[in-house]
């Protein structure tokens, strides 16, 4: 039979536990995107919930003293009698020391003795004190790790000083990348070359929001070119082509690539490490250097995970 593990070993075993549960969920997060968020977000609050009972529970029956465990329900009821035993025998013993003979009826328990403390909730609470320590010092474990999202941010920022550039915030929505596109044409006075034919309501037209304009480019281009996307979806053209134009759904790459060719512009998509990528519209023309639109890309810095903002011309870097 192994000995059993000291107070000592507990703890240090506790601490590395947590340092490792950090270093795990915080890996986690990092590699999570738009998608998968919310599901990393519950498992890692899980890992975290379920580690810190069990630890509790080896607390606690590390420190029991050889107890046998007893429901929740009935703890309270033994520590009162534990405490009642205890005070009995020390009120024995106080009246042995002052008589020095055997108790019998004739020793008067002495009145108005000391409520000793108990021992059973002191117990509990240095357990509670220690682990509420062990929590602590992980968190601050926790905090001194590097700050993904500020890292990002302060490496963008160096590299909007490198190529000319100014940051225009675009809300961050599932409409993100289409609202930075048609910031970054209506900034250029490139057009965004309307596909959508505007509702009569009332006798008036109902204004379409930019970014709704481009969501219906992408689709129509991808609709009229389905050779050149079909092999990259997951789901048939159809449905595609409906979340593009109807719902809030994310755009990537295949939509900026569609975007590029159905405007014939050049996009360039900034990353935090300098990497530009650079879709091209496939149409080599001499002016090729004025028509290309910036964006940036986030993947730490907003809450719903990946995201893009519109860059704007300053100067010539």
């Amino acid at each position: 039979m192994e000995d059993p593990e000291s107070f000592e070993a507990l703890q240090l075993r506790h601490r590395k536990e947590q340092r490792d549960l950090v270093a795990r969920t915080m890996q986690k997060k990092k590699s999570a995107n738009k998608k998968t968020r919310k599901g990393v977000n519950d498992e890692c609050d899980r890992l975290e919930h379920e580690l810190k009972e069990r630890q509790a529970r080896e607390l606690a029956v590390l420190m029991a003293e050889d107890v046998e465990e007893v429901p929740a329900d009935q703890e309270e009821e033994l520590d009162v009698k534990s405490e009642a035993q205890t005070e009995d025998i020390e009120n024995v013993v106080e009246a042995l020391s002052i008589s020095g003979s055997q108790p019998d009826d004739s020793i008067q328990q002495p009145q108005n003795t000391k409520k000793k403390q108990n021992r059973a909730k002191a117990r509990l609470a240095r357990r509670a004190a220690e682990q509420e320590a062990l929590v602590a010092q992980a968190k601050a474990e926790a905090a001194a790790l590097p700050d993904p999202r500020e890292q990002e941010r302060t490496r963008m920022r160096e590299q909007f000083s490198k190529h000319g550039l100014q940051e225009k915030e675009i809300r961050a929505d599932g409409h993100c990348l289409y609202a930075a596109v048609a910031d970054q044409m209506e900034t250029a006075g490139l057009g965004l070359k309307p596909r959508i034919q505007p509702q009569i309501v009332n006798g008036e037209e109902t204004k379409i929001a930019p970014y709704k304009t481009v969501r219906y480019a992408a689709a129509d281009f991808i609709e009229h070119n389905p050779d050149d996307f079909v092999g990259f979806m997951e789901e048939p053209l159809d449905a595609y082509l409906q979340k593009i134009r109807d719902t809030g759904e994310w755009g990537g790459h295949m939509e900026l690539m569609a975007l590029a060719k159905t405007y014939g512009i050049k996009i360039n998509v900034l990353h935090g490490d300098g990497q530009v990528d650079k879709i091209e519209s496939g149409e080599a023309k001499e002016d090729d250097q004025e028509k290309e639109i910036w964006l940036g890309y986030y993947r730490h810095s907003h809450g719903l995970g990946e995201h893009y903002n519109s860059l704007r011309k300053t100067k010539t870097p």
